[in-house]
């Protein structure tokens, strides 16, 4: 039933596509620069390197700088050649290489000097004297004002060209990362193999009808642009986990034959603000390009908030505008005929009523959880691929299934399966699926060693509230009896209707809550004790008195009023007067104590039936229906 739904193109591409034509090839990739991060760090550094000697090269005058002692000695010996004087400062040359001063290695030729300011000696006169030739220009030649500004400044521009360089590389990576606008667009190749259609989808038949009309106009629009009728542009799918809205979705598209492009709402969030938005813009771009075609939304609630509450940071939020491009694209200005928006939540009292108004999300479906015939067709759907024993009967397991999804029977099947090949047995038989529907509903069996005196209270406990399930008018009839640990339960009693229920009657509720109670009254009966073992009981029992009392009107001093409105604000949400809640909790303790004196009363009347049903349970260990009513004497009546 369910086929595996195609992987994105790439991660910055937050939807998925099939059916879709391939686009263009793309633009060959950007070259990127060898060596990557370590290589553009290197390169930095060795131009630094290279710049630093150059600028100690040519910054260099070329002579050695030697005292003005040194000077006149030299110049005592004759060993002037030439000499060139701008103020007190003395550039020249030797005409013997003499050894450096100070100790040092080597010898030099060239050489600068200063003159004190002090000194009061007649330089000119004895250079004269000496034949020192002494010129204007200087021994050294200086580079020019031009060549010195560009060598200063060519630190500067090399780390200017690396830091350009290394945004350059960033904008490359964050333009096909998560953060980045758009990366190059990438093949879309159509799903491989047969599509999903409505033949795959089964138990909500009342939905497909209303999709049918989005599958005729996607394949025959002509036919209602004539007579100027106009497809809802968005059709919203809300019901419970599990129910098939997916599935339905990507059977419209595989019905009509057109392409299908599905993203989770959550997808288009990102830190950066505008990536949510220009990602929306991105996708109707795409689904326009390849027109009729369908968008489905997945928990759209994400980003489809009613916006102005008190957790949003304003108007300019990711969240908002991610959500107001939405409005934008389904609002018509964008020209998106001949795209069909499909949107699915489980949440739609949440959703903003601009998405809700009639030229957006104009159709909303609700896909509730299949009836009794629906869940028999899951099942079939579910078993195709599974080979079933000679006289499985699908429709016992869909009987004992009230309320289930349809992901719940696919686990279902897939448990039987398991179970198995567990087994190894070549097929799937009536035994492994009702041994996997008791693994779903009641959890993993607990290989739990009891004591005898714990076992035998379980025994009774059990018992209990089997046999006030039996007794009880209207009740649910009891479908198996068990002592064998399972999940977080030391025992379990399973009872389905024989139908399925939409309304509920205050008598069956009471009865509900006597059966719920039964365990601790039967043990308050036989040993005079209450033990925590009745603990996900009294949770059941509280849930049903609460509602009882607060929300559907059953008490006549709360009157008729619904006080707890939603199971969401809790029983003591701010949807009603304190006084009011308090009356409510009241209401409910008296709903539960008249229900467990009745219960008490039935086991004190019924304690051979009581003690009959443990025995046969400390015997057995489980007891399916038929002999859990022989144990206890009691006729099963119809149905």
């Amino acid at each position: 039933m369910t086929e595996p739904v195609p992987p994105r193109q790439s991660p910055d591409q937050p939807w998925r596509s099939e059916g879709a034509p391939p686009p263009p090839p793309p633009a060959p990739p950007r070259r990127k620069m060898p060596g990557g991060w370590f290589g553009l760090i290197l390169t930095a550094l060795v131009v630094f390197l290279i710049s630093d000697l150059l600028l100690s090269f040519f910054g260099n005058s070329g002579g050695t700088t030697v005292s003005y002692t040194e000077f006149n000695s030299e110049l005592g010996k004759g060993n002037i050649a030439k000499i060139y004087a701008k103020g007190d400062a003395i550039e020249g040359t030797l005409k013997a290489a003499a050894p450096k001063p100070d100790g040092g290695k080597g010898s030099y030729k060239d050489f600068t000097t200063q003159r004190p300011s002090f000194a009061n000696d007649n330089l000119y006169s004895t250079l004269l004297a000496q034949g020192v030739e002494v010129t204007a220009e200087p021994v050294v030649q200086q580079r020019s004002f031009l060549a010195n500004l560009l060598i200063s400044l060519a630190p500067m521009l090399l780390l200017v060209l690396v830091w350009v360089l290394l945004a350059r590389r960033m904008a490359g990576g964050l333009a096909g990362g998560p953060l980045g606008r758009k990366a190059p667009p990438k093949p879309v190749t159509p799903e491989e193999g047969r599509r999903t259609t409505f033949a795959d989808v089964a138990g909500i038949d009342e939905v497909k009808a209303e999709l049918t009309e989005v599958v005729d106009f996607l394949k025959n629009p002509d036919a209602y642009r004539k007579l100027g009728a106009k497809m809802p542009g968005g059709v919203l799918l809300a019901g419970p986990p599990g129910t098939g809205k997916t599935l339905l979705a990507r059977a419209v598209a595989g019905e009509a034959g057109v392409p299908f492009f599905s993203a989770s709402a959550s997808e288009f969030i990102e830190m950066i603000v505008g990536v949510g938005a220009s990602r929306v813009r991105e996708l109707f771009a795409e689904a326009r390009k390849v027109a009729p075609a369908i968008i489905f939304i997945d928990e759209i609630d994400t980003i489809g908030r009613k916006r102005g509450g008190g957790n949003t940071m304003g108007g300019h939020d990711e969240r908002e505008q991610t959500l107001n491009q939405i409005l934008t694209e389904m609002d018509g200005f964008s020209g998106s005929e001949g795209v069909v928006v499909l949107a699915a939540t489980n949440r739609a009292d949440v959703l903003d009523p601009a998405l809700l108004r009639p030229g957006r999300f104009d159709r909303v479906v609700n896909v509730s959880p299949p009836d009794r015939d629906g869940r028999t067709a899951i099942l079939a759907i579910h078993a195709r691929e599974v080979p079933l024993a000679q006289g499985t009967n699908l429709a016992e397991v869909a009987k004992s299934t009230p309320g289930m999804t349809g992901a719940e029977l696919a686990n279902l099947v897939n448990e039987a399966a398991l179970l198995a090949v567990k087994r190894r047995r070549p097929s799937v038989d009536q035994r492994d699926l009702s041994e996997a529907l008791e693994k779903v509903q009641l959890g993993a069996v607990r290989p739990l060693v009891m004591p005898e005196a714990d076992r035998r209270r379980t025994a009774y406990h059990e018992s209990g509230h089997a046999l006030l399930g039996m007794l009880q008018p209207g009740a649910d009839p009891v479908r198996k009896v068990t002592i064998v640990p399972r999940g977080r339960a030391l025992g379990v009693t399973m009872s389905t209707p024989e139908a399925d229920r939409y309304s509920y009657t205050e008598q069956y509720l009471r009865g509900r809550i006597i059966g719920a109670l039964g365990g601790m009254a039967a043990e308050q009966v036989v040993y005079g004790v209450i033990t925590t073992g009745a603990e996900s009981d009294l949770e059941q029992v509280t849930n049903i008195a609460r509602g009882m009392a607060g929300r559907w009107g059953m008490s006549e001093r709360v009157g008729r009023l619904t006080a707890i409105p939603d199971d969401s604000q809790g029983a003591y949400g701010l949807s009603a007067a304190p006084s009011t809640l308090d009356l409510v909790d009241h209401e409910a303790r008296r709903i539960v104590a008249e229900c467990y004196e009745e219960a008490l009363a039935k086991l004190h009347e019924h304690r051979d039936r009581l003690d009959a049903l443990a025995a046969a349970l400390l015997e057995h260990e489980t007891l399916d229906e038929e002999a859990a009513y022989l144990a206890a004497g009691i006729a099963r009546s119809p149905g």
